[in-house]
């Protein structure tokens, strides 16, 4: 029975894991995915446009 008390713990541990992984995945478009793109891709406008304008010492992607 030692070896039943040894594998329940990393068993247990792997399904929360798979539980966890099929919510994100199930939770993941719907409804709101184009707001929250939308909101994303404004975020990443605003950044990529306040790095342009900041001047000659920003950092560059290149």
């Amino acid at each position: 029975m030692d070896y039943v008390s040894a594998l329940l713990p990393p068993v247990v541990m792997a399904a929360f894991f798979i539980a966890l992984v099929r919510v994100i995945v199930k939770t993941q478009g719907g409804a709101a995915k184009a707001k929250e793109d939308a909101a994303v891709d404004a975020a990443l406008a605003r950044a990529q446009s306040g790095s342009r304008t900041s001047g000659a010492g920003a950092p560059t992607d290149a």
